[in-house]
């Protein structure tokens, strides 16, 4: 008789992310520290937490908020130290919650000792360690342009060459293609896992085999060999959750990212379905209604092109993104349901579901009276680029209020005393005001909150197999205001039903499933054909 495959213990996870600068100040510094998080461990335990992803704290100049590393083997002192980063591991495990580290590795702070070192001439043994062109000052080798804003290229006097940068001019990116660098990245990812690291998330992996001279960014030709060598070298000496953030991913490169052989990653974080509510060929500045249809359409042509031959990870929300009850929800009258809602509609697909710090409270962007509140570099630049190019500043900012990555990161709201009890300093970016309102001291009290929906959403994940094996199928494709699909396994079919808007609708299939056994639902009583504005509910019964 076959064994039955024992599934890999990502794919009952719930995974939560934590932006270490906004989560919990223990030393009045202003600045989230990692003690901050050790304090606050039982409550990602009471959340049903299996494992925390930390936006960068590794040694850093800060020009991009610690994805400019500086020293891939040490702390920030800002964060605390190596042995804080050991604590954090080990009080982690104690509470069966692991510890994903986020990995920069296609580039580096210039600050970084290879970039030192680089520097210092075209016969140092790490001059080859980055992408440089031989040239001409003012004359760039292409028209390349980086991420924030201007040229990829930035030229050194004193070596007469230009080194490449995709994203700040103070991130040169490594030059993957010397595996002398690859072996420098291998040898730092197994000395984090002899710690006890218990997964990575990789950022911005898909650029690693960009080949400038052709304008090749994403995508590149050895891309795949050299994250096959990665995972081998690594990543497969240990039972580890990884998962790539690639902006240029499809389905079908997806397949190859998330192969249940394990050759690459566990599953990748693709965005195709995150840039649909900008205008078509613009920038996400650009700002567009959803195209409801549309966006049903994109998830369930990724749920249905991975079954069986790949892994989905689930957000909606992350350090980079606005809050999407704000986006896609309504953050005034209806915040409580359309946070509840777009959780229903999220966790019960397949994947790995992500949490971003506050989404489980129902979090809400923020509006800053002026441009100097803001922090973010991207933020900044967009906002001097764009009046500087004649765009009414009133019209900048609204772009800025929907979608400025500063949304996400100002501090978590633990409660209602001074700086949402997130510093006894002075933050170092504002606090949200709507702290006092929404805050996770009230809402941990609150059996109808919305951190109490999500802690029934993450116990549902490991009580009923039908959410890990069950095949999607997409219903009411074309009906503009319910997302409605199944989940279907040899034993059991599970309905998962919402109203996408803040206007009643008409859902017949709910009348169909009267007789079935509720999971959850975000609204009092019976769940009825004539669905309430951002209702939804997960109905389960036996095949």
């Amino acid at each position: 008789m076959e064994e039955k495959r024992i599934q890999p213990w990502w794919k009952n996870a719930v995974v939560y992310q934590i932006y270490p600068k906004s989560f919990q100040d223990s030393n009045g510094d202003g600045i989230g520290d990692i003690q901050g998080i050790i304090s606050r461990l039982d409550y990602l335990a009471d959340l049903g937490i299996d494992a925390v992803w930390i936006s960068p704290m590794y040694c850093s100049p800060q020009d991009d908020n610690g994805y400019d590393i500086s020293d891939y083997r040490d702390i920030d002192p800002m964060f605390g130290t190596l042995s804080d980063m050991e604590e954090l591991i080990a009080e982690a495990e104690k509470r069966n919650i692991r510890i994903i580290m986020d990995l920069v590795l296609n580039h580096t702070s210039d600050e970084h000792r290879w970039f030192q070192e680089a520097k210092k001439g075209k016969d140092n043994p790490y001059h080859d360690y980055y992408v440089w062109r031989d040239g001409v000052e003012g004359e760039l080798p292409n028209d390349m342009k980086a991420a924030f804003g201007g040229p990829a290229w930035e030229w050194v006097p004193e070596l007469d060459q230009y080194y490449f940068h995709q994203f700040s001019v103070k991130q040169p990116d490594l030059n993957w293609e010397n595996p002398k660098v690859r072996r420098e990245i291998y040898d730092m990812i197994l000395w984090w896992m002899e710690k006890g690291v218990g997964g990575f998330r990789l950022d911005v992996i898909d650029q690693i085999a960009k080949e400038p001279d052709k304008k090749i960014t994403n995508n590149g030709p050895r891309l795949h060999e050299f994250l096959r060598e990665m995972s081998r070298e690594t990543f497969q000496k240990g039972e580890l959750i990884t998962v790539g953030e690639a902006w240029g991913a499809n389905t079908e490169n997806a397949k190859l990212y998330s192969n249940p052989d394990g050759s690459e990653f566990s599953m990748v974080f693709q965005f195709e379905h995150m840039v649909m509510d900008q205008q078509q060929g613009k920038e996400k500045w650009d700002l567009a209604p959803l195209p409801f249809v549309k966006l049903k359409q994109c998830l369930a042509k990724w749920q249905k092109a991975l079954y069986g031959t790949g892994w989905n990870s689930l957000f909606l929300d992350n350090h980079d993104l606005p809050r999407i009850v704000s986006r896609w929800g309504d953050d005034g009258k209806y915040r409580k349901e359309s946070a509840k809602m777009l959780a229903t509609m999220l966790h019960g697909m397949q994947g790995t579901p992500y949490i971003y710090q506050g989404e489980e409270l129902g979090m809400t962007n923020v509006r800053f009276d002026d441009i100097s509140h803001y922090e973010d570099i991207e933020t900044l630049n967009l906002y001097r680029e764009r009046v500087e190019r004649g765009y009414r500043p009133e019209d900048v900012m609204r772009s800025i209020y929907a979608k400025s990555r500063d949304n996400a990161r100002t501090p978590m709201q633990w409660n209602t005393e001074k700086n949402a009890g997130f510093t006894e300093g002075t933050p170092w970016i504002e606090v949200n005001p709507n702290y006092t309102e929404i805050n996770a001291e009230e809402e941990r009290r609150d059996p109808e909150s919305v951190y109490s929906y999500y802690r029934r959403l993450t116990r549902l994940r490991k009580e009923y197999p039908v959410f890990v094996d069950g095949r999607f199928d997409l219903l009411m494709e074309e009906d503009e205001q319910i997302f409605a699909y199944t989940r279907t396994t040899t034993e059991n079919e599970m309905l998962v039903c919402v109203n996408f808007t803040g206007k009643p609708a008409a859902c017949p299939l709910l009348g169909e499933w009267k007789d079935a056994q509720v999971l959850i639902h975000n609204y009092d009583g019976n769940a009825t054909e004539e669905m309430k504005p951002y209702e939804a509910v997960m109905l389960l019964r036996t095949r």
